[in-house]
């Protein structure tokens, strides 16, 4: 389970990022290029990320 919690922190910490990236126009090619719905989503995945991972480094089993 702890690395389990760590990889899916990981993952939201990646996703939030290009959610992030995509929603403010720094990665192009997407429908989500340019909307400001996923600027606002990225980050709040990614310190839900971070959350997890730290949570999950920290539980003994």
């Amino acid at each position: 389970m702890k690395s389990g919690l760590i990889v899916l922190g990981v993952v939201l910490v990646i996703v939030g990022s290009v959610f992030t990236l995509q929603g403010l126009g720094y990665l192009a090619g997407s429908v989500m290029t340019g909307v400001t719905l996923w600027a606002i989503i990225g980050p709040v995945l990614a310190v839900i990320g971070i959350a997890v991972f730290v949570w999950g480094a920290r539980t003994g089993t």
